[in-house]
């Protein structure tokens, strides 16, 4: 990656700290006898695979999910008693070394051991089995494989290099301390691993059986296969590839669009560029918006969905931990979490400065910040069900917030891919394909592509009746305003969802300097600001 180290955290690689061995199943203790036991039925290997999903929900999971992807970034800063983490306060002061809690991967590494005992077992099992069809069995194959990949797209994001392995630790013989793999061998790997299974993974289970039908965004499909090799690609450099796999994505969105609402006309002002988003706007001769919010992060697994980590609202189910405890929880003060929005980007509006926000009817400033008033801001996203804004009163928008989620009974889904997601990811591969054409109109036809689709984006999340684009297309008129829009773009659209540190990192490493990211956290408000910035220049002990 041209030289870079694009660490988020510096761990120690001394040994590889599997949780597998131990505990990976309940079934204990896991020697020869018992294994013979338990891997002949069809759903011994389900019970399993589905434990991998079951650990990715766990707090210590999503929370790693969220400090190694946000938390770094200029959108977050400390909150409401934040200083009972000491080593989350250190990660916001960008102050990290070994010691810190958040430099822990077991958790990561125990799925993709289950991963790859599923891998070990699931063929010996379909030998036994008659039930256990060869197509299922490749399924199987292709979503352990698919799930592995995740956590290990997670890990080098955040190490860089770190250790890889594809073999099952199923007793206490073989060898932990395994050296690192470096991250171009490791996403090649990844890379050719969902090629390889994408065809076998299940296209879509059936709409007719509601539990399985859930399975569409709350599992591994072939369209979140694809959304995964859609950003490795881009992170490889493969433009062209990145482009390929997201309009996969797209296509496979818009057929099951247009066979929902065949017969209405769904986006009557052109809001969405043609692209199968879920509308934020109640429709005609209305005045309120924040129906997107709603159907993505209220109720979840919408329209929009690709892999979301799904929870239950029945009593006794697992719940969100990880949100509960940084986003916050239930009403009025109580609602902040142990980290909350930066100054710089909570007050973006209320001050009027629009550095942020482009403009004061973008319903996501008020869908992401929930305000206390006296300049208190907390994280409003995935722990207030539903936001209402109103544009009735045309001066300023108002927006009307539900309560949000009781103490320890947050239950809104953790998402990894959606397709605004893709989209903006497929507008920043464009962009960087402008760089191999050196005819002006492929340029021209490129810059109009990608203007198109973060167009679609932010049009969708206007609050006006009377619709007025913020973003004006002669205004992106050369590939370096392009790259600032769609990275401006993608910050707003996926605030607090363990996205931001990864673009900064993506493109600095792109730049082959940390000039932007730097630029970007100085705006955070750090009081050792300058020390930050200075050390972030250096790429070895960078970010």
């Amino acid at each position: 990656m041209k030289g870079l180290v694009a660490v988020l955290l510096i761990a120690p690689f001394s040994a590889l700290l599997l949780t597998g061995c131990e505990d990976f199943f309940e079934v204990e203790p896991q020697d020869r006898i018992t294994l013979e036991k338990f891997w002949n039925e069809k759903s011994d290997v389900n019970n399993v695979l589905m434990s991998c999903y079951s650990a990715m929900q766990s707090s210590n999971m999503i929370g790693r999910m969220m400090v190694w992807g946000e938390f770094r970034s200029d959108n977050v800063y400390t909150g409401s008693n934040t200083d009972k983490d000491v080593s989350l306060e250190r990660v916001l002061e960008e102050n990290i070394d070994p010691s810190n809690a958040y430099t822990a991967w077991n958790e990561f590494y125990g799925v993709i051991n289950r991963c790859n005992t599923v891998m070990l077992y699931a063929p010996q099992v379909a030998a036994k089995d008659p039930a256990y069809s060869e197509t299922e069995l490749k399924a199987t194959i292709a979503e352990a494989t698919a799930i592995r990949a995740l956590c290990y797209f997670y890990l080098i994001r955040t190490f860089c290099n770190v250790p890889y392995t594809t073999e099952a630790y199923i007793d206490d013989t073989k060898k932990r301390d395994i050296a690192p793999t470096s991250f171009d061998v490791v996403l090649d790997s990844l890379i050719s691993d969902l090629e390889r299974v994408q065809d076998d993974a299940m296209t879509r289970y059936p709409e007719s059986d509601s539990e399985k039908a859930l399975y569409n965004t709350a599992r591994i499909t072939q369209a979140a296969i694809h959304a995964m090799l859609c950003e490795m690609y881009l992170w490889k450099e493969d433009y062209d590839n990145c482009v390929k796999y997201a309009d996969l994505v797209i296509d496979y969105k818009k057929k099951l669009y247009d066979t929902k609402y065949a017969g209405y006309i769904m986006d009557s002002d052109n809001r969405l560029n043609g692209y199968p988003l879920v509308l934020d706007w109640e429709g005609r001769n209305s005045y309120y918006f924040g129906n997107a919010y709603t159907s993505i992060f209220g109720s979840g697994n919408s329209d929009e969905g690709i892999l979301e980590l799904t929870y239950s609202s029945n009593t006794g189910m697992l719940r969100n931990g990880a949100v509960n405890t940084f986003y916050g929880f239930g009403s009025g003060n109580d609602l902040r979490g142990y980290v909350g929005p930066s100054t710089y980007v909570s007050s973006d509006i209320e001050d009027e400065k629009f550095d942020v926000f482009k403009s004061k009817y973008d319903t996501r400033y008020y869908e992401n910040i929930y305000p206390h008033g006296n300049k208190v801001f907390s994280i409003g996203k995935s722990v207030i069900r539903t936001v209402i804004v109103s544009v009735q009163n045309s001066t300023k928008p108002v927006a009307a917030y539900s309560s949000g989620y009781a103490k320890d009974n947050n239950y809104s889904n953790w998402i990894i891919y959606r397709l605004s997601d893709i989209m903006l990811l497929k507008a920043e591969a464009l962009v960087e394909k402008m760089d191999n054409a050196n005819d002006a109109t492929v340029n021209n036809t490129l810059r109009q592509q990608a203007f198109s689709l973060v167009n679609a984006v932010n049009k969708r999340s206007v609050c006006q009746t009377n619709l007025t684009d913020t973003l004006v297309y002669r205004e992106y008129n050369t590939k370096a305003k392009l790259q600032t829009l769609v990275l401006q773009e993608r910050q707003r659209e996926l605030m607090f969802e363990g996205k931001r540190w990864f673009d900064l990192v993506r493109r600095s490493l792109r730049d082959g300097n940390a000039d932007y990211l730097v630029s970007c956290i100085s705006q955070k408000g750090l009081e050792n600001a300058s020390l930050v910035s200075n050390r972030m220049k250096s790429t070895k002990t960078w970010p």
